[in-house]
Protein backbone atom coordinates (compact mmCIF):
# COMPACT_ATOMS: atom_id res chain seq x y z
CA UNK A 1 0.00 0.00 0.00
CA UNK A 2 2.93 2.31 0.68
CA UNK A 3 4.05 1.82 -2.92
CA UNK A 4 1.26 3.97 -4.39
CA UNK A 5 3.56 6.96 -4.93
CA UNK A 6 6.83 5.12 -4.56
CA UNK A 7 9.72 5.49 -6.96
CA UNK A 8 9.12 8.67 -8.92
CA UNK A 9 11.57 10.78 -6.95
CA UNK A 10 14.23 8.05 -7.12
CA UNK A 11 13.82 7.69 -10.89
CA UNK A 12 14.02 11.46 -11.50
CA UNK A 13 17.12 11.76 -9.28
CA UNK A 14 18.78 8.86 -11.10
CA UNK A 15 17.86 10.29 -14.51
CA UNK A 16 19.38 13.69 -13.71
CA UNK A 17 22.53 12.17 -12.20
CA UNK A 18 23.12 9.71 -15.06
CA UNK A 19 22.55 12.33 -17.74
CA UNK A 20 25.25 14.55 -16.27
CA UNK A 21 27.55 11.59 -15.65
CA UNK A 22 27.15 10.28 -19.20
CA UNK A 23 28.18 13.60 -20.74
CA UNK A 24 31.16 13.96 -18.38
CA UNK A 25 32.38 10.41 -18.95
CA UNK A 26 32.12 10.71 -22.72
CA UNK A 27 34.18 13.90 -22.70
CA UNK A 28 36.74 12.10 -20.54
CA UNK A 29 36.82 9.22 -23.04
CA UNK A 30 37.47 11.61 -25.91
CA UNK A 31 40.40 13.09 -23.95
CA UNK A 32 41.90 9.86 -22.56
CA UNK A 33 40.90 7.19 -25.07
CA UNK A 34 40.17 4.84 -22.15
CA UNK A 35 38.08 1.76 -22.96
CA UNK A 36 36.88 1.68 -19.36
CA UNK A 37 35.70 5.27 -19.68
CA UNK A 38 33.90 4.44 -22.93
CA UNK A 39 32.24 1.45 -21.28
CA UNK A 40 31.21 3.65 -18.36
CA UNK A 41 29.88 6.29 -20.79
CA UNK A 42 27.70 3.74 -22.56
CA UNK A 43 26.65 2.38 -19.16
CA UNK A 44 25.47 5.85 -18.06
CA UNK A 45 23.70 6.46 -21.39
CA UNK A 46 21.89 3.15 -20.96
CA UNK A 47 20.97 4.05 -17.37
CA UNK A 48 19.63 7.45 -18.47
CA UNK A 49 17.50 5.80 -21.16
CA UNK A 50 16.29 3.23 -18.64
CA UNK A 51 15.08 5.88 -16.22
CA UNK A 52 13.24 7.59 -19.09
CA UNK A 53 11.55 4.27 -19.90
CA UNK A 54 10.52 3.80 -16.27
CA UNK A 55 8.93 7.24 -16.23
CA UNK A 56 7.10 6.48 -19.49
CA UNK A 57 5.84 3.21 -17.99
CA UNK A 58 4.49 5.02 -14.92
CA UNK A 59 2.67 7.51 -17.13
CA UNK A 60 1.11 4.93 -19.45
CA UNK A 61 0.02 2.73 -16.54
CA UNK A 62 -2.34 5.48 -15.33
CA UNK A 63 -4.60 5.18 -18.37
CA UNK A 64 -8.25 4.30 -17.73
CA UNK A 65 -9.42 0.76 -18.43
CA UNK A 66 -11.04 0.01 -21.78
CA UNK A 67 -13.31 -2.72 -23.11
CA UNK A 68 -10.24 -4.45 -24.51
CA UNK A 69 -8.22 -4.03 -21.29
CA UNK A 70 -10.88 -4.23 -18.61
CA UNK A 71 -8.40 -4.59 -15.74
CA UNK A 72 -6.54 -1.45 -16.72
CA UNK A 73 -2.91 -0.89 -17.67
CA UNK A 74 -1.14 -1.14 -14.31
CA UNK A 75 1.04 -4.04 -15.45
CA UNK A 76 2.54 -1.82 -18.17
CA UNK A 77 5.03 -0.66 -15.53
CA UNK A 78 6.29 -4.25 -15.38
CA UNK A 79 6.62 -4.38 -19.17
CA UNK A 80 8.81 -1.27 -19.17
CA UNK A 81 10.80 -2.68 -16.26
CA UNK A 82 11.54 -5.77 -18.34
CA UNK A 83 12.57 -3.58 -21.28
CA UNK A 84 14.97 -1.80 -18.92
CA UNK A 85 16.57 -5.16 -18.09
CA UNK A 86 16.99 -5.93 -21.80
CA UNK A 87 18.50 -2.49 -22.42
CA UNK A 88 20.90 -2.93 -19.53
CA UNK A 89 22.07 -6.25 -20.97
CA UNK A 90 22.27 -5.41 -24.67
CA UNK A 91 23.41 -1.77 -24.60
CA UNK A 92 25.44 -1.92 -21.42
CA UNK A 93 26.80 -5.42 -20.89
CA UNK A 94 27.32 -6.63 -24.45
CA UNK A 95 28.96 -3.39 -25.60
CA UNK A 96 31.28 -3.28 -22.58
CA UNK A 97 32.33 -6.89 -23.07
CA UNK A 98 33.00 -6.30 -26.76
CA UNK A 99 34.98 -3.12 -26.12
CA UNK A 100 37.00 -4.80 -23.37
CA UNK A 101 37.89 -7.78 -25.55
CA UNK A 102 38.84 -5.45 -28.39
CA UNK A 103 41.15 -3.38 -26.16
CA UNK A 104 42.84 -6.48 -24.78
CA UNK A 105 43.42 -7.79 -28.30
CA UNK A 106 44.59 -4.37 -29.53
CA UNK A 107 45.79 -2.33 -26.51
CA UNK A 108 46.17 1.42 -26.88
CA UNK A 109 48.16 3.94 -24.85
CA UNK A 110 46.14 5.79 -22.22
CA UNK A 111 46.44 9.58 -22.40
CA UNK A 112 45.62 12.10 -19.64
CA UNK A 113 44.73 9.50 -16.98
CA UNK A 114 44.31 12.27 -14.39
CA UNK A 115 41.27 13.51 -16.29
CA UNK A 116 39.74 10.05 -16.12
CA UNK A 117 40.38 9.84 -12.38
CA UNK A 118 38.76 13.23 -11.73
CA UNK A 119 35.72 12.29 -13.79
CA UNK A 120 35.40 8.97 -11.96
CA UNK A 121 35.51 10.79 -8.63
CA UNK A 122 32.78 13.22 -9.73
CA UNK A 123 30.70 10.34 -11.08
CA UNK A 124 31.07 8.45 -7.79
CA UNK A 125 29.68 11.43 -5.88
CA UNK A 126 26.68 11.82 -8.21
CA UNK A 127 25.96 8.09 -8.27
CA UNK A 128 26.21 8.01 -4.50
CA UNK A 129 23.62 10.77 -4.20
CA UNK A 130 21.29 8.94 -6.58
CA UNK A 131 21.80 5.68 -4.66
CA UNK A 132 21.07 7.49 -1.37
CA UNK A 133 17.78 8.80 -2.78
CA UNK A 134 16.81 5.27 -3.89
CA UNK A 135 17.64 3.91 -0.44
CA UNK A 136 15.43 6.57 1.15
CA UNK A 137 12.59 5.77 -1.25
CA UNK A 138 12.87 2.07 -0.41
CA UNK A 139 12.47 3.01 3.28
CA UNK A 140 15.51 0.93 4.22
CA UNK A 141 17.70 1.79 7.20
CA UNK A 142 21.33 1.12 7.86
CA UNK A 143 22.80 -1.02 10.61
CA UNK A 144 23.18 -4.74 11.01
CA UNK A 145 21.50 -6.79 8.31
CA UNK A 146 20.98 -3.75 6.03
CA UNK A 147 22.16 -5.65 2.94
CA UNK A 148 19.84 -8.56 3.67
CA UNK A 149 16.89 -6.20 4.13
CA UNK A 150 17.75 -4.49 0.86
CA UNK A 151 17.83 -7.81 -1.01
CA UNK A 152 14.51 -8.77 0.55
CA UNK A 153 13.02 -5.44 -0.51
CA UNK A 154 14.10 -5.99 -4.13
CA UNK A 155 12.59 -9.48 -4.06
CA UNK A 156 9.27 -8.42 -2.52
CA UNK A 157 8.66 -5.00 -4.08
CA UNK A 158 5.63 -4.77 -6.36
CA UNK A 159 6.63 -1.43 -7.93
CA UNK A 160 9.51 -1.90 -10.41
CA UNK A 161 11.08 1.57 -10.32
CA UNK A 162 12.95 1.63 -7.01
CA UNK A 163 14.39 -1.93 -7.34
CA UNK A 164 15.54 -1.05 -10.88
CA UNK A 165 17.25 2.14 -9.70
CA UNK A 166 18.81 0.37 -6.71
CA UNK A 167 20.24 -2.36 -8.93
CA UNK A 168 21.45 0.12 -11.57
CA UNK A 169 23.07 2.42 -9.01
CA UNK A 170 24.73 -0.51 -7.25
CA UNK A 171 26.14 -1.68 -10.58
CA UNK A 172 27.22 1.88 -11.41
CA UNK A 173 29.15 2.29 -8.16
CA UNK A 174 30.88 -1.08 -8.55
CA UNK A 175 31.49 -0.32 -12.21
CA UNK A 176 33.30 2.87 -11.22
CA UNK A 177 35.61 0.77 -9.06
CA UNK A 178 36.39 -1.48 -12.04
CA UNK A 179 36.97 1.54 -14.26
CA UNK A 180 39.25 3.10 -11.62
CA UNK A 181 41.31 -0.07 -11.34
CA UNK A 182 41.57 -0.35 -15.11
CA UNK A 183 42.74 3.26 -15.52
CA UNK A 184 45.19 3.16 -12.60
CA UNK A 185 46.75 -0.17 -13.58
CA UNK A 186 47.08 0.92 -17.22
CA UNK A 187 48.73 4.15 -16.06
CA UNK A 188 51.14 2.46 -13.64
CA UNK A 189 52.09 -0.54 -15.80
CA UNK A 190 51.87 1.26 -19.18
CA UNK A 191 49.85 -1.75 -20.34
CA UNK A 192 46.58 -0.83 -22.04
CA UNK A 193 45.23 -4.35 -21.57
CA UNK A 194 44.35 -3.50 -17.96
CA UNK A 195 41.98 -0.87 -19.31
CA UNK A 196 40.31 -3.53 -21.42
CA UNK A 197 40.09 -5.80 -18.38
CA UNK A 198 38.25 -3.03 -16.52
CA UNK A 199 35.75 -2.84 -19.37
CA UNK A 200 35.27 -6.62 -19.23
CA UNK A 201 34.57 -6.38 -15.50
CA UNK A 202 31.98 -3.68 -16.10
CA UNK A 203 30.31 -5.78 -18.81
CA UNK A 204 30.14 -8.88 -16.61
CA UNK A 205 28.70 -6.82 -13.76
CA UNK A 206 26.02 -5.26 -15.96
CA UNK A 207 25.08 -8.66 -17.36
CA UNK A 208 24.68 -10.06 -13.84
CA UNK A 209 22.48 -7.16 -12.73
CA UNK A 210 20.42 -7.35 -15.93
CA UNK A 211 19.68 -11.04 -15.31
CA UNK A 212 18.54 -10.30 -11.73
CA UNK A 213 16.30 -7.44 -12.86
CA UNK A 214 14.85 -9.47 -15.74
CA UNK A 215 14.06 -12.35 -13.37
CA UNK A 216 12.21 -10.04 -10.97
CA UNK A 217 10.28 -8.32 -13.76
CA UNK A 218 9.35 -11.69 -15.30
CA UNK A 219 7.88 -12.79 -11.98
CA UNK A 220 5.81 -9.60 -11.76
CA UNK A 221 4.65 -9.97 -15.37
CA UNK A 222 3.51 -13.54 -14.75
CA UNK A 223 1.58 -12.27 -11.75
CA UNK A 224 2.56 -12.17 -8.08
CA UNK A 225 0.24 -12.46 -5.11
CA UNK A 226 0.05 -9.92 -2.32
CA UNK A 227 2.57 -10.07 0.50
CA UNK A 228 1.81 -12.18 3.56
CA UNK A 229 1.13 -9.01 5.57
CA UNK A 230 -1.45 -7.78 3.04
CA UNK A 231 -3.10 -11.22 2.87
CA UNK A 232 -3.46 -11.20 6.65
CA UNK A 233 -5.06 -7.77 6.52
CA UNK A 234 -7.53 -9.00 3.88
CA UNK A 235 -8.51 -12.15 5.78
CA UNK A 236 -8.77 -10.24 9.07
CA UNK A 237 -11.09 -7.71 7.40
CA UNK A 238 -13.25 -10.46 5.90
CA UNK A 239 -13.56 -12.40 9.15
CA UNK A 240 -14.06 -9.30 11.28
CA UNK A 241 -17.81 -9.25 10.74
CA UNK A 242 -20.44 -11.85 11.61
CA UNK A 243 -21.33 -12.38 7.95
CA UNK A 244 -18.21 -14.52 7.27
CA UNK A 245 -17.61 -17.64 9.34
CA UNK A 246 -14.26 -18.38 7.72
CA UNK A 247 -12.24 -17.67 4.59
CA UNK A 248 -12.03 -21.03 2.84
CA UNK A 249 -9.53 -20.04 0.19
CA UNK A 250 -7.87 -16.83 -0.94
CA UNK A 251 -6.28 -15.80 -4.21
CA UNK A 252 -4.67 -12.41 -4.82
CA UNK A 253 -2.99 -10.99 -7.90
CA UNK A 254 -1.16 -7.72 -8.50
CA UNK A 255 -2.52 -6.30 -11.76
CA UNK A 256 -0.08 -3.46 -11.16
CA UNK A 257 1.74 -1.99 -8.18
CA UNK A 258 -1.38 -0.02 -7.20
CA UNK A 259 -4.12 -2.48 -8.17
CA UNK A 260 -4.79 -5.75 -6.36
CA UNK A 261 -7.29 -8.40 -7.43
CA UNK A 262 -8.81 -10.36 -4.51
CA UNK A 263 -10.79 -13.57 -5.09
CA UNK A 264 -11.95 -15.55 -2.07
CA UNK A 265 -14.38 -18.30 -1.17
CA UNK A 266 -16.03 -17.51 2.16
CA UNK A 267 -18.04 -19.72 4.48
CA UNK A 268 -21.46 -18.32 5.40
CA UNK A 269 -24.20 -19.45 7.76
CA UNK A 270 -26.50 -21.95 5.99
CA UNK A 271 -29.51 -20.45 7.71
CA UNK A 272 -29.05 -16.98 6.21
CA UNK A 273 -31.27 -15.85 3.36
CA UNK A 274 -29.92 -14.88 -0.04
CA UNK A 275 -30.54 -11.21 0.69
CA UNK A 276 -28.62 -11.47 3.97
CA UNK A 277 -25.70 -13.21 2.21
CA UNK A 278 -25.56 -10.47 -0.44
CA UNK A 279 -25.64 -7.73 2.19
CA UNK A 280 -22.93 -9.54 4.14
CA UNK A 281 -20.71 -9.79 1.07
CA UNK A 282 -21.12 -6.05 0.40
CA UNK A 283 -20.16 -5.28 4.01
CA UNK A 284 -17.13 -7.59 3.81
CA UNK A 285 -15.95 -5.91 0.61
CA UNK A 286 -16.17 -2.49 2.25
CA UNK A 287 -14.05 -3.71 5.17
CA UNK A 288 -11.39 -5.08 2.81
CA UNK A 289 -11.19 -1.85 0.81
CA UNK A 290 -10.86 0.13 4.03
CA UNK A 291 -8.02 -2.11 5.25
CA UNK A 292 -6.29 -2.51 1.86
CA UNK A 293 -7.05 0.48 -0.41
CA UNK A 294 -5.29 -1.04 -3.44
CA UNK A 295 -7.76 -3.97 -3.37
CA UNK A 296 -9.82 -2.40 -6.13
CA UNK A 297 -11.25 -5.63 -7.55
CA UNK A 298 -12.85 -8.03 -5.05
CA UNK A 299 -14.78 -11.19 -5.92
CA UNK A 300 -16.29 -13.17 -3.05
CA UNK A 301 -17.98 -16.54 -3.51
CA UNK A 302 -20.22 -17.74 -0.65
CA UNK A 303 -20.05 -21.42 0.28
CA UNK A 304 -20.73 -23.84 3.13
CA UNK A 305 -17.56 -24.96 4.89
CA UNK A 306 -16.77 -28.62 5.43
CA UNK A 307 -13.42 -29.50 6.97
CA UNK A 308 -13.35 -32.87 5.22
CA UNK A 309 -13.50 -31.19 1.79
CA UNK A 310 -10.51 -28.90 2.40
CA UNK A 311 -7.74 -29.51 -0.14
CA UNK A 312 -4.54 -28.68 1.73
CA UNK A 313 -2.51 -29.07 -1.47
CA UNK A 314 -4.26 -25.99 -2.90
CA UNK A 315 -2.05 -22.89 -2.39
CA UNK A 316 -5.22 -20.78 -2.06
CA UNK A 317 -6.39 -22.87 0.91
CA UNK A 318 -2.97 -22.67 2.55
CA UNK A 319 -2.88 -18.91 2.03
CA UNK A 320 -6.28 -18.48 3.68
CA UNK A 321 -5.35 -20.63 6.67
CA UNK A 322 -1.98 -18.98 7.12
CA UNK A 323 -3.59 -15.55 7.16
CA UNK A 324 -6.68 -16.36 9.25
CA UNK A 325 -6.67 -15.38 12.95
CA UNK A 326 -9.82 -17.48 13.48
CA UNK A 327 -8.22 -20.61 12.05
CA UNK A 328 -5.09 -20.04 14.12
CA UNK A 329 -7.22 -19.71 17.27
CA UNK A 330 -9.17 -22.90 16.47
CA UNK A 331 -5.95 -24.76 15.75
CA UNK A 332 -4.54 -23.67 19.10
CA UNK A 333 -7.69 -24.87 20.90
CA UNK A 334 -7.57 -28.24 19.14
CA UNK A 335 -3.89 -28.63 19.99
CA UNK A 336 -4.58 -27.83 23.65
CA UNK A 337 -7.36 -30.43 23.74
CA UNK A 338 -5.07 -33.06 22.23
CA UNK A 339 -2.42 -32.27 24.83
CA UNK A 340 -4.95 -32.62 27.68
CA UNK A 341 -6.33 -35.89 26.30
CA UNK A 342 -2.81 -37.20 25.83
Amino acid sequence: MAERAEGRRAVIAAFAANLGIAVTKFVAFLITGSASMLAESVHSVADTSNQALLLIGRSRARREETEEHQFGFGSERYVYGFIVALMLFTVGAVFSLYEGAERIAHPEHLTSPVVALVVLAVAAVLEGLSFRTAIMESRQKGGQGALRRLVRFIRRAKAPEVPAVLLEDSAALLGLVFALLGVVLSWVTHDGRWDGAGSLGIGALLGFVAVILATEMKSLLIGESATVEVERAIVAALEEGPEVEQVIHLRTLHLGPETLLVAAKIAVDRDRSAAEVVAGIDAAERRVRAAVPIAELIYLEPDLYQESRADLSDPAVRAARRASPRFAARSAVRAARRDRSG
